[in-house]
């Protein structure tokens, strides 16, 4: 909720995370978030660009359209109110719950789908270092502690499409090495 578009770079596609918003009390700041690794660049996939591409033109809109009555600050936050207040997490709690009940899915919560971005990245066979960065974690092996399980998951498949390619007389590739039948 601290990301300024000065630090969206839509052009080069890169977002760099150097800010988280605080609010204290009945006041709002900006503040360096928790750790030296929270603090990243991050390269956006193609539709994350289409998406900020389509909000920036989103929030102009409605800064035209509020006028004066346009409460954003010298901060620039990427994401705000329809007249430009900070959004604070409650708020965008509640927003999320009602997506998700609008569209007819399971109860979620919001960092879920931080674990569904990282479990898609293994899948897809993504380092534990590069997903590590991409998260802010301190270190690769509190990835692996977290998400090991699906990363042991994409190992065995791995080995299956490894038997598919390099056995192809095989008719059937088995999921359990007990299964495999030698040739």
């Amino acid at each position: 909720m601290g990301l300024r578009w000065a630090d969206v770079d839509l052009e080069t596609g890169r977002l760099t995370v150097r800010y988280a918003l605080q609010r204290i009390k009945k006041d709002v700041q900006l503040v360096e978030p928790k750790s030296a690794t929270s603090r990243r660049t991050v390269t956006l996939p193609a539709f994350a660009i289409s998406a900020l591409q389509h909000h920036k033109a989103k929030q102009q809109n409605e800064i035209q359209w509020a006028g004066s009555g346009w409460k954003g600050n010298d901060w620039g936050l990427v994401f705000t109110s329809t007249v430009g207040t900070p959004l604070f997490a409650r708020n965008v709690h509640r927003q999320f719950k009602n997506i998700l009940v609008g569209a007819d899915l399971p109860d979620l919560r919001l960092h879920d789908l931080r674990h569904s971005a990282a479990a898609i990245l293994i899948a897809q066979g993504v380092s534990a270092k590069a997903i590590s960065a991409l998260l802010g974690h301190s270190a690769a092996s509190f990835t692996l502690q977290v998400y090991g399980h699906l990363m042991e998951e994409t190992k065995r498949e791995v080995a299956t499409q490894m038997d598919a390619a390099l056995n192809p007389v095989a008719t059937q590739v088995a999921t359990k090495p007990s299964e495999r039948r030698v040739q």
